[in-house]
């Protein structure tokens, strides 16, 4: 049995072990990144493939009669045709959770700077203001307490909660938007945990965005298109947006012509959220435990059924 991993690079740029796997199969291949028109000559005949951003279609699969099996290297599996692979017999699993606790620190640490600005006020630090000024303070931008402001939030799975848990514990009041949309939408902070389905593809729109408080602050650490990024930017510039933060874009890698670049009032990280080491090592070790599973013929973590 020969396993081919298209996408290992970020799980894994060198600081941990395929052992796991490796020691599951006959050829452990790993790719850093797989582009789509390389895919079918990377996987050959093996029977098992892991990867988590290469577009696997049915057409693919059908160009690959030995596949027996696709393990989706994150908890998203909207790169994968899952009703392709039902019909076609290929078991596909996810790995679902695994990042709840990085997810929701990312969030929270994403807040922190919107409302303290350590990073503006180090580099004011380091480039000699504070060894210059009169006084034995001062700050760059206003800093925001978040005791007693609110949070609301959009998709409460596990996420959601933990945020919510954070949120309450520095003091702030948590509004969960399918429990109460309204209070939700006017809440401090507007932070998206939701999953990206065809439904809800830009549900962050103009029309979204004027519904929210003057002033206020959106948070995206869930899938980049859920947001209308023209629309958030054009909110942050006219000023009816405090402020925004996102861990994800529309394109990734971010494109050129990303509207939300080079906005004084907007935060941008690259995709970051769920990559602590910590976080990374486990997800090795459930893609080799839904392996494991799938051939001693048990059901775990299967989406295709």
């Amino acid at each position: 049995m020969d396993i081919v991993i298209f996408d290992g690079y970020t799980i894994n740029p060198g600081d941990l072990s395929w052992e796991k796997l490796d020691n599951m199969c006959d050829k452990l291949t790993v790719f850093d990144a797989t582009p789509m028109d390389k895919a079918l000559s990377r996987i050959g005949d093996s029977e098992i493939l892991m990867t988590s951003k290469c577009p696997i279609t049915r057409e693919f699969m059908e160009k690959c009669p030995n596949l027996r099996y696709i393990g989706c290297t994150a908890t998203g599996y909207n790169n994968i045709d899952v009703r392709a692979a039902a019909d076609l017999g290929i078991a596909v699993t996810n790995v679902p959770a695994y990042s709840t606790d990085a997810v929701a620190q990312h969030t929270i640490a994403l807040m922190l700077e919107l409302t303290n600005n350590v990073g503006l006020h180090n580099q004011s630090v380091q480039n000699g203001q504070w060894a210059q000024s009169d006084y034995f303070c001062y700050w760059e931008k206003p800093i925001m307490l978040l005791a007693g402001k609110s949070l609301g939030i959009i998709g409460y799975g596990a996420i959601g909660k933990k945020v919510a848990e954070i949120a309450r514990a520095l003091g702030m009041t948590v509004n969960v938007f399918s429990q109460d949309p309204e209070s939700a939408m006017k809440s401090d902070f507007v932070s998206l945990h939701c999953p990206l389905t065809t439904e809800n593809e830009k549900m962050v729109n103009s029309e979204f965005l004027v519904n929210m408080k003057p002033g206020a602050v959106l948070i995206n650490t869930a899938r980049g298109r859920l947001v209308d990024e023209r629309a958030l930017a054009d909110a942050l510039k006219s000023g009816f947006l405090g402020g925004a933060a996102v861990d994800v874009l529309s394109d990734e890698p971010a494109s050129e012509n990303c509207p939300l670049i080079g906005l004084d009032n907007c935060i941008i990280t690259p995709h970051i959220a769920w990559a602590p080491k910590e976080m990374r090592q486990l997800v090795i070790d459930r893609l080799a435990e839904n392996l494991q599973a799938w051939l001693d013929g048990r059901m775990l973590n299967r989406v295709d059924r």
